[in-house]
């Protein structure tokens, strides 16, 4: 793939694009979760090769989008993305976000309606106000001193052990931990989830206007994740389809079954017109 650069006033994006790239193939668009980057879907980049067009990105503060001021909201993120689709001419793209991803996939949507041809949510979760209490928002507003309070070695254990349920997808986590320093990993991850509530409290529709496939680990353990999937298949009627033995960190954990659905959903299902 080939690696870009997209230049703001607050720092470089980089991100990676295919090579080569063919008109009648969907373009599938890879966006990481929280303090991860483009490493979290080298199996499905490696996989969907030749099959797709494809993009993947380091989120701005991430990865090797750095420096990047971490003044930055979902909504910005939204903006910066839809410069670089646009910048490399991608029309009707397939969203395929991880956690955090997955809320940026649905800000994207909300600010340009009628753009995307699907949506994979991957361990991620509905943005809409109504599934959430108000103590859970406050929470999210408040974690930056209960990660700083844990020694670095004892953090990047639980990033790792937390999130994924295989060894490859507990190497890769610890991986891309090991790329920042500890107060500088700690004020990220505090960032995103007060990004995280500030959307959320701001109470838009974040209607998904493209057909929506939901995935979510059997372990998964981060958060309420899994009750809110139950919740968003009951409310919007598309089913959760449950990676067995997998953790937060699905496509990761269990790619082939992953890769496998978005295959058959996305590419086989969905003309891309």
């Amino acid at each position: 793939m080939r690696r870009q650069r997209y230049s703001t006033s607050m720092g470089d994006i980089m991100y990676w694009v295919s090579r080569s790239e063919e008109s009648e193939r969907p373009w599938l668009v890879f966006l990481p979760g929280l303090t991860a980057d483009h490493r979290l879907f080298e199996k499905q980049t490696d996989y969907f090769a030749g099959k797709a067009n494809l993009l993947v990105w380091d989120a701005p503060s991430h990865g090797e989008s750095r420096p990047f001021a971490l003044d930055w909201s979902l909504d910005d993120l939204a903006r910066w993305l839809h410069d670089i689709l646009e910048q490399e001419g991608i029309v009707r793209p397939i969203l395929i976000g991880q956690s955090m991803g997955g809320y940026l996939a649905q800000a994207y949507l909300d600010l340009f309606p009628g753009e995307v041809a699907g949506f994979v949510s991957i361990d991620s979760c509905p943005l809409q106000r109504s599934y959430y209490s108000g103590w859970e928002l406050a929470a999210l507003r408040h974690t930056k001193l209960m990660y700083l309070s844990i020694p670095w070695k004892a953090l990047v254990a639980l990033g790792s052990s937390g999130t994924a349920a295989s060894e490859y997808g507990r190497a890769v986590m610890h991986e891309m931990m090991l790329n920042y320093e500890k107060r500088e990993y700690c004020e990220l991850a505090a960032h995103g989830y007060r990004v995280l509530a500030d959307a959320v409290d701001a109470n838009r529709p974040y209607r998904i206007d493209c057909p929506l496939l939901i995935l979510c680990g059997e372990k998964d353990g981060a958060g309420s994740a899994k009750r809110y999937n139950r919740a968003w298949e009951k409310r919007v009627g598309s089913p959760v389809h449950w990676i067995e033995g997998a953790g937060h960190n699905s496509n990761c954990d269990k790619p082939d079954a992953v890769n496998a659905l978005i295959e058959h959903y996305v590419l086989a299902r969905y003309d891309g017109d």
